[in-house]
């Protein structure tokens, strides 16, 4: 994720040396420095102590012992690792209150991501700014007005992608299945799904609106959605995103642990 913001960033004409990244790993520091003209160091050093925004992207497990290593001024400090709360992370700074907590997702490896952001109150209007200017650089973005309900924004479009994956699978299988090559399968799911998200977030019309259109009375689309219906699908898939959420309020609490 902080190669995808780097590189987001620069896109959107960031200036590489207002950029200083911190990276222990000396393979992955040599890739950052091999593809981005920014600074990149092995420890906090005086280019970070001057930056107005820090950005904490690092796995979840390591993100207490990243934040022991650096002193926190009036920086604004931005989380995207996954699940530990603005709670700990305020401890683990000292009390810093400067805190927007955020939750992407993997497409914006290819610039068309969403997040949702939520900032304590002493975050000001500018600052919010600042942090929905730095995530949009890698897609969309959205705030919540509690930071629990940033546990849903985790079950519903930070695993989502898992659950489009899942249903171009299947359909590709079925398709497969049905006598279609391989390969003509796969294209099939894919652009399937690919031009279906693309109308909708193209269209005024909402996805039910849509799913109307496309449902003739009697034919192959009703055929489908009648199984769904009566296979309870909705039902199921709801108690699957629920599932989520619940173990991402989990998660929170086990990874904000002192």
């Amino acid at each position: 994720m902080a190669s995808a913001l780097i590189g987001g960033l620069l896109a959107k004409g960031a200036e590489p040396r207002s950029i200083s990244v911190i990276e222990v790993s000396p393979a992955a520091r040599e890739r950052l420095g091999a593809r981005y003209p920014v600074h990149v160091s092995t420890a906090p050093d005086a280019a970070m102590q001057r930056a107005e925004v820090l950005i904490v992207a690092v796995k979840p497990q390591d993100a207490k012992a990243a934040l022991a290593t650096i002193s926190v001024g009036k920086q604004l400090v931005i989380s995207v690792a996954a699940g530990i709360t603005l709670g700990a992370l305020s401890r683990w700074t000292g009390g810093h209150r400067k805190l927007v907590r955020c939750m992407p997702n993997t497409p914006a490896l290819i610039g068309a991501g969403i997040a949702g952001l939520y900032a304590l109150p002493e975050v000001s209007a500018e600052e919010r700014a600042k942090a929905e200017k730095i995530l949009g650089a890698v897609g969309e973005v959205v705030w919540v007005s509690e930071e629990r309900l940033l546990d849903p924004v985790t079950a519903v479009s930070a695993s989502g992608p898992a659950y489009v994956f899942w249903f171009i699978e299947q359909l590709a299988a079925v398709a497969e299945k049905l006598g279609l090559p391989a390969d003509v399968s796969r294209k099939l799911a894919l652009h399937t799904v690919l031009g279906s998200a693309k109308l909708a977030v193209s269209s005024s019309d909402s996805p039910a609106t849509l799913r109307k259109n496309v449902t003739s009375k009697g034919g192959t689309t009703e055929a489908a959605l009648k199984v769904f219906d009566e296979e309870r699908v909705a039902e199921r898939f709801m108690r699957a995103v629920e599932a989520a959420s619940r173990r991402a309020t989990e998660l929170g609490k086990e990874l904000g642990k002192d």
